[in-house]
């Protein structure tokens, strides 16, 4: 296992480099930063010129993208052309959203799979068909459509949430936003739980420990969802970084300040130091996130062995 977790870890290396310099030419390619400090006036050219320089900009892209990396390896993302460190808005963003994922996270997992569970067992039943009728509602809707729809009814027409989350944002005040957030996400989840517990149903292992005598709970918890959740795990772990990097719209709707809130900002305002170092953050928990899914593997399904 510590071999296999080394050899992943050294293959995340080429990785991160690979899609930090995407992000970095991609960043770089939108336009000109300088020319958006000026605002709507034309910056004259000996302002711009030490603009350029202040924030390193007058180098060549590759020097750029390597005294970039030079500096996150030691903990500093760079400067936003406010003058405040980009550490400081990841301090204020990251906690928030953070939260929401963890949300988002929870009610996928609770809501998810428990309906997947009950629609597996019970498959070609009304209860299995509804689910499935509702579940393709939800995956159709865009989720700012959701979102605005929810938004509206239950906080301005009647009145039982607040339209806007507050600056604190209290895990209270996010359990809607984490709802329309993990909305596609915990429809996938009940779709992916449902097929896998109704092909499982029929395998052999299943019908051994029905045979044996075994009690259908324990059956059903500790033989057919163990081996079910192998794909279902696959698809939440690699959501978290979608749904911390996809937050923009949800947190857009109810003004919550986040992760999604700042790129939004930075690609707004064309500040590529912020839009890189958030982005270089969420690449870092997709390939954690991913990491840790692996090993999950080997606690589901003990058949399973890293060397």
């Amino acid at each position: 296992m510590g071999r296999y977790v080394v050899r992943r870890l050294l293959q995340m290396i080429p990785v991160f480099v690979g899609a930090t310099l995407l992000i970095f030419l991609m960043v770089h390619v939108m336009g000109d930063p300088i020319a958006g400090l000026c605002g709507e006036r034309e910056c004259d050219p000996a302002t711009a010129a030490r603009l350029r320089k202040e924030f390193g900009l007058d180098q060549p892209v590759w020097q750029q993208y390597l005294t970039y990396m030079g500096n996150v390896l030691t903990g500093d993302f760079g400067t936003a052309f406010n003058g405040q460190p980009v550490t400081e808005l990841m301090g204020t963003a990251f906690p928030v959203t953070i939260r929401l994922t963890l949300v988002a996270i929870v009610l996928e997992i609770v809501i998810g799979i428990t309906l997947g569970v009950l629609t597996g067992l019970r498959r070609g039943r009304p209860v299995d068909t509804s689910v499935l009728l509702l579940t393709l509602v939800v995956i159709s809707v865009p989720t700012f459509v959701t979102g605005l729809l929810i938004q509206l009814l239950l906080g301005v027409k009647w009145g039982w949430i607040k339209p806007s989350v507050s600056a604190e944002a209290p895990l209270g005040e996010l359990l809607v936003p984490g709802l329309v957030l993990a909305s596609v996400s915990l429809a996938y989840v009940t779709r992916l739980t449902r097929t896998s517990i109704a092909e499982n149903r029929r395998s052999d292992y299943v019908r051994t420990a029905i045979a044996k005598g075994l009690p259908r709970r324990r059956v059903v918890t500790r033989h057919l969802l163990r081996n079910s959740l192998i794909p279902v795990v696959t698809f939440i772990g690699t959501d978290i970084g979608a749904l911390m990097g996809g937050a923009i719209v949800t947190e857009r709707i109810f003004n919550i300040h986040g992760v999604g809130y700042q790129l939004y900002q930075g690609i707004l305002r064309q500040n590529t130091q912020t839009v890189v170092g958030f982005v270089t953050v969420l690449v870092l928990v997709f390939l954690v996130a991913n990491l840790l899914v692996d090993l999950l593997y080997a606690v589901l399904d003990p058949r399973i062995r890293y060397a």
